[in-house]
């Protein structure tokens, strides 16, 4: 067997300790039977007090990071305490010390990208984040190992459990979006502070990481158009139903002729045949479209402790066995530089819409959304009227063909002015996959 590698551990929240009861309890035997010797010597928290159902050998725990990162036995570093700061700072002295690091950052992966694959690649050690998408899901390793043959064409991506599981509840059971999160916080498959789930964020900041690696470009997060589920209602999920479609929160990245890549986050209508429509409650799953493979699916619990755990320990595996074999993990220009694909505006996309207006029931009304429509150069499929109801209004549904999404918003803001529509008009883009 070679020489053991040594582990610090910089964070001991769910995923730390997840990573511990692998590295300590369920998987010690399992990893010295297949000859990789990992030993976890220390671990850094500000909390070293509250018992988190493990047993710490003594003299681990430590509330002072120089004791991982001066510490000259250490060759990985293990960095889980998200955000942006410290996270970007304590990266990069692990590496100026010559260490290979192990995150599960996607919010430092995705902003900070480029500068921390280049500090790696200067420092000549490896950099993995298996864990930053997908939880357990072996995305980021499919991506760059298993399809790097295929030129990829497109990713379509359920990326957060949270909104998946608010959506599936919303679908299934017909319960409002505020009771769902609600029992999402509960069951701990929503923070107290969902704000970066529900609004797309934590999706967006994966898409981005995707699509450096599937399609080297270097995405600046800000530019991304994004938008979160916090307004639809069970009311546009029963439509979505009645037309066939169900509602997803959907990652979606496309390659476009020129140079160019399309990339956006919302919540999607898709098909309720498709396989993403049946991708229920906290599991993740991604599609890729390769010009060799055709379409992959990847599929599985895509957060929580022990998944999210699995995929940490399985990049310490990974350094190890190449620590061990003198190698490590190379960096291509295009994950570091990006390739120069040109971001194409979301006003430039085109797409097919729903929308939901909240009516006056009177003669006249659908010629006046008619030609607002046509003014814009839209042009409609299809039109339900829900039926009557309790007041002078009434929901009328309408589906669209294809149609630029800048010509969209201008109709938008037309329909707002309208004294026979009554209250928000619900717009979801629509994804035929």
């Amino acid at each position: 067997m070679n020489d053991s590698i040594k582990i610090g551990l910089i964070g001991f929240g769910t995923v730390g300790t997840g990573v511990v009861k692998l590295l300590f309890e369920e998987n010690k035997p399992l990893l010295r039977d297949r000859e990789i010797d990992i030993d976890l010597i220390k671990i850094a928290d500000l909390d070293i007090i509250s018992d988190r159902g493990i047993k710490i050998p003594d003299g681990i725990l430590t509330t002072n990071v120089d004791d991982i990162l001066d510490d000259p036995q250490i060759g990985i570093v293990i960095e889980l305490i998200g955000g942006y700061e410290p996270a970007r700072s304590l990266t990069l002295r692990a590496f100026e010390k010559g260490k290979c690091v192990v995150t599960a950052n996607k919010a430092l992966i995705a902003k900070y990208g480029r500068e921390l694959f280049e500090a790696a690649n200067n420092a000549g050690i490896s950099y993995l984040f298996e864990a930053s998408v997908g939880g357990g899901i072996p995305i980021i390793r499919g991506l760059n190992n298993g399809l790097n043959a295929n030129t990829i064409k497109s990713i379509y991506g359920i990326l957060n459990g949270t909104t998946n599981y608010i959506l599936s509840g919303m679908t299934r059971d017909g319960v409002d979006y505020d009771e769902v999160l609600a029992m999402a916080q509960k069951l701990g498959y929503a923070e107290a502070d969902p704000t970066s789930d529900v609004s797309g964020q934590d999706a967006l900041n994966k898409i981005v990481i995707l699509v450096r690696l599937a399609f080297g470009a270097d995405l600046n997060v800000e530019t991304v158009f994004c938008e979160g589920i916090e307004n639809l209602t069970v009311q546009d999920i029963d439509c979505a139903g009645q037309l066939g479609y169900t509602v997803k929160l959907l990652a979606i990245a496309k390659r476009h002729e020129g140079n160019r890549i399309e990339v956006r986050v919302h919540p999607t209508l898709v098909p309720s045949e498709s396989i993403m429509a049946y991708v229920e409650d906290e599991f993740n799953a991604v599609e890729v479209d390769g010009s060799a493979v055709g379409r992959e699916l990847f599929y599985g619990k895509g957060a929580g402790m022990m998944p999210t755990a699995s995929a940490v320990v399985s990049d310490c595996i990974d350094i190890a066995s190449r620590l061990n074999a003198g190698t490590r993990v190379n960096f291509n220009r295009h994950m570091i530089e990006g390739n120069g694909l040109e971001l194409i505006a979301i006003e430039d996309i085109t797409m097919r819409y729903y929308l939901r207006f909240t009516a006056k029931d009177q003669p006249g009304v659908l010629f006046q959304i008619s030609k607002i429509f046509a003014d814009e150069n839209i042009s409609i499929e299809s039109v339900i009227q829900l039926g009557a109801s309790d007041s002078d209004y009434v929901p009328l549904v309408i589906m669209t063909h294809d149609a630029l999404e800048g010509d969209m918003r201008r109709a938008m803001r037309q329909f707002e002015k309208l004294e026979v529509v009554h209250g928000r008009i619900q717009l979801i883009r629509v994804e035929d996959i």
